[in-house]
């Protein structure tokens, strides 16, 4: 083996016991991040961490995770964010690999955190939702007008005449694809999450197969967002559906006063 596939093959780890923080953010929030020049230092947020003295330490609530963003964002994008940590996972290592395939242990994952717009900005978060889904529902489809009217464009080119003929004569009766066959292409995350408030606005209470038929996605990508976005109600008489987090029907229902 040569010193430069044997060295491409190994593993750094030297920072494999360092702890590391896995946190899932909202999409506005991670393009906002890679939009941010690798070669600027400035740093793209910076988390406080609350400490309440007058609760146990071993109680949750005593401590709080925010995070800011350092600069101004276009929009409607809220500057605060809630974190919410968790401990209970699946032990997890982080790993990188360079643009020559070298490959190191970048530490382990000691918390997560699940990241939701304070709720000082739950209105701005809210407006941000409904630009997103008026920008969803406009139609870039567009009708164009030839102005040559004869229909010299729709003519048959010389030679294909008989080669139209043959095919014509050959053609079998193609069996309709049922809709269950057909490979359902994933949405954008946030043009989802914009048409799932969109169907919330029209009923409070959803089944998940409801929902992968309104929006024609992928079960298991719709149960993505729903966990993120709802509560599944395991009793009562909206067993067995999903209704909006209380964080996220304010703006809801904001939306449809308006």
């Amino acid at each position: 083996m040569d010193d430069d596939e044997g060295s491409s093959s190994r593993v750094e780890t030297a920072k494999a016991d360092r702890s590391v923080w896995l946190m899932k953010c909202p999409v506005v929030v991670a393009k906002s991040w890679q939009s941010h020049p690798p070669s600027d230092p400035t740093p793209v947020a910076k988390v406080v961490l609350s400490l309440d003295p007058l609760r146990p330490p071993d109680d949750p609530s005593a401590l709080q995770f925010t995070m800011e963003m350092a600069g101004a964002e276009p929009g409607h994008v809220p500057n605060s964010y809630s974190l919410n940590m968790s401990k209970d996972f699946v032990p997890m290592c982080i790993f990188s690999e360079t643009s020559q395939g070298k490959v190191a242990a970048e530490g382990k994952v000691e918390h997560k955190f699940d990241m939701k717009p304070h709720s000082d900005n739950i209105e701005e978060y809210g407006r941000l939702c409904r630009e997103r889904t008026s920008k969803s529902m406009v139609k870039n489809r567009q009708i164009q007008v030839i102005d040559n009217d004869r229909g010299v464009h729709m003519r048959p080119m010389p030679g294909m005449l008989g080669i139209i003929s043959s095919t014509t004569k050959d053609k079998k009766k193609t069996q309709p694809v049922k809709q269950s066959d057909m490979k359902r292409t994933r949405r954008d995350r946030g043009e989802l999450e914009d048409i799932m408030f969109k169907l919330f606005e029209r009923q409070p209470n959803w089944a998940l197969k409801q929902l992968v038929q309104e929006t024609d996605q992928p079960a298991q990508f719709v149960k993505e967002i729903l966990n993120d976005l709802c509560v599944y109600n395991k009793r009562g008489a909206n067993q067995g559906t999903y209704e909006l987090k209380p964080e996220y029907k304010k703006s809801v229902e904001d939306t449809g006063a308006e």
